[in-house]
């Protein structure tokens, strides 16, 4: 039931829009903050040497304050800022879906965290698996043997 909920279309949007009028009221505020994302999701342009890039985690955060700040724009469902990375202070457009957005964090506080799974309708999971799956991890522990009546 919870897989359902949050994978679905309407969830989904939901964790979106509360996502941008988050960041839409820290931007008018003033308030820096920090996003945390699959950086899958995240494109760079120009390009990040590799040198750089490697040495991102696949959940990397990224500090929004001062030029990054000031450089944040919010549209087409996207979040777009300038950053320098790497010792060389490379610049770089920042740019990724607002629904990539794993957690707003305020002060080392998250104060948004996105529980949705993008909705994959062709992958849904049946009800039969989820149940069956369920059910294995219960048994994994030799403790819960003896929930089940024979």
């Amino acid at each position: 039931m919870l897989e359902g909920l949050l994978g679905s279309e309407e969830f989904h949007g939901l964790m979106k829009k509360h996502a941008k009028e988050v960041l839409e009221m820290l931007l008018k505020r003033g308030v820096n903050f920090s996003i945390l994302t699959n950086i899958a999701d995240v494109t760079f342009d120009p390009a990040l040497p590799s040198h750089i890039s490697q040495n991102f985690k696949p959940i990397t955060m990224f500090f929004l304050a001062g030029y990054t700040f000031e450089s944040t724009q919010i549209y087409n469902g996207r979040i777009s800022f300038e950053a320098g990375f790497g010792s060389d202070n490379f610049g770089s457009l920042v740019s990724l879906p607002i629904e990539a957005i794993l957690q707003i964090i305020i002060e080392e506080i998250p104060v948004f965290i996105n529980l949705s799974t993008p909705p994959k309708a062709a992958t849904q999971v049946p009800k039969e698996t989820g149940i069956k799956r369920s059910m294995e991890a219960l048994m994994s522990n030799p403790n819960n043997h003896n929930l089940i009546k024979k």
